[in-house]
C-alpha cells in the first residue's frame, strides 16, 4: 500500500465498553432501522497470531476467540460512544440497572425493539435463556458462581437472585464470555445445559460473520444493528482477521500496509514500530503489544486492548 493510500485511512475505532454503574440509564429508543441508510467505509484489515476457532461467547476463552466473537455477540452490560470523535457513553442491551439494598438481587432493564440477527426478539425469555445456560454449564458457573436464579417481572425487566452481595454484577457481565446469544440458536431453546447449535447469526452485534476459512474470517456490518439508530455506527463496512502465526510476518505485514492492525506483538517489536513515522503501538495485554497504523482510531490505549470489549465505529475510506 502506497504512503498516500495509507494516509487517506481515515481510521476504525475500537470503543471500551465497561460498566457504567447503577441506576438509570439515558434511553436511545428512535425510530426503526432503514436498512438503506448510509453504507459503512470500507475493510480494516487485522492480522491475529492464531486462528480463532471458537463462536460460541461462552466457550471463547482465547485471545482471538473473543476478539472475534465479541464483535457479533454483545454482553448485557456495556457502555458505547459513537464514530468520529463522539464521547457519549450510550449503554447497550441494558440500559439500567439497580441492585437491592443488599446487593444480592439486580434489576436490569432491557433495550426495546432489539432483534437478534436471526430475527428473534431480545427480551427477557432470550435473556433468561441464557442465564440458565450459564447457571448450569461448568463454563457459566465458572464465571458467576453466586448466580443462583433469575426472573423476569415483565419483558423488559430481568433480576438476577444471587446467593450472596456482589456488588460488581455489572460490571461482570460485560466480559465478553458472557455475550448474549438467540435461544433459537440454542439446544435445547430453554438454554438448560445447552450448546449453540449455530453461531451463524446468532448475535445482537453489530456485524455478523461473512465468510471463515481456516486463515482468514470476514465479519461484515449488521444493518440492522440497533445501535445504528443511535448514531454509534458500525461505520466499517467489514473487518477482515488474517492469520498471520510468525511475529516478524505479521510486523512486516504491518510495515508494508497490507494490514492496518497487527496484534500480539513482542516488546521487541516496538523499536522498529517507533523507526516508522505511519505506524504506532499501544499496550496489549501481558508483555504483548498491538502495531497500528496512526491512522487506525480508537485503539488508544492498554486497557482498551485487554478488556477485548469493543465495536468497531469510526470509519475507514479512502478520499
Amino acid at each position: 500500500m502506497s504512503v498516500a493510500l495509507r494516509g487517506a485511512l481515515v481510521g476504525a475505532a475500537l470503543a471500551l465498553l465497561t460498566a457504567a454503574g447503577c441506576g438509570d440509564g439515558e434511553r436511545v429508543d428512535g425510530a426503526p432501522v432503514d436498512p438503506g441508510g448510509e453504507p459503512g467505509g470500507g475493510t480494516l484489515v487485522y492480522a491475529l497470531a492464531a486462528r480463532p476457532d471458537e463462536l460460541d461467547p461462552l466457550l471463547a476463552t482465547t485471545r482471538p476467540d473473543q476478539i472475534l466473537t465479541r464483535q457479533v455477540h454483545e454482553p448485557l452490560v456495556e457502555s458505547l460512544s459513537g464514530p468520529f470523535g463522539d464521547v457519549r457513553g450510550v449503554r447497550g442491551l441494558a440500559r439500567s440497572w439497580r441492585p437491592s439494598g443488599d446487593r444480592q438481587i439486580w434489576g436490569f432493564e432491557l433495550r426495546p425493539r432489539v432483534r437478534f440477527q436471526d430475527g428473534t426478539p431480545f427480551n427477557s425469555t432470550a435473556v433468561l435463556a441464557n442465564v440458565q445456560r450459564w447457571r448450569t454449564l461448568q463454563a457459566g458457573r465458572e464465571l458467576l458462581p453466586e448466580l443462583v436464579a433469575a426472573d423476569a417481572p415483565r419483558p423488559d425487566l430481568v433480576r438476577f437472585i444471587l446467593s450472596r452481595p456482589v456488588p460488581d454484577l455489572p460490571r461482570r457481565l460485560a466480559t465478553p464470555r458472557l455475550g448474549i446469544v438467540s435461544p433459537a440458536a440454542l439446544r435445547p431453546r430453554s438454554g438448560r445445559g445447552a450448546e449453540l447449535a449455530r453461531t451463524d447469526r446468532s448475535g445482537t452485534g453489530p456485524f455478523e460473520v461473512r465468510e471463515r476459512e481456516r486463515e482468514r474470517v470476514v465479519i461484515a456490518r449488521n444493518v440492522a444493528w440497533w445501535g445504528t439508530r443511535a448514531d454509534l455506527g458500525p461505520a466499517l463496512d467489514q473487518v477482515e482477521f488474517q492469520v498471520v502465526p510468525t511475529d516478524p510476518e505479521r510486523l512486516a505485514a504491518l510495515r508494508r500496509g497490507t494490514t492496518q492492525v497487527a496484534d500480539a506483538l513482542p516488546p521487541a517489536a516496538v523499536g522498529e514500530i517507533r523507526g516508522d513515522p505511519l505506524l504506532t503501538f499501544v499496550g496489549g495485554g501481558g508483555e504483548d503489544v498491538v502495531g497500528l497504523e496512526r491512522s487506525v482510531r480508537g485503539i488508544d490505549s492498554a486497557s482498551a486492548i485487554e478488556s477485548l470489549s469493543g465495536v468497531w465505529l469510526t470509519m475507514v475510506g479512502v478520499e
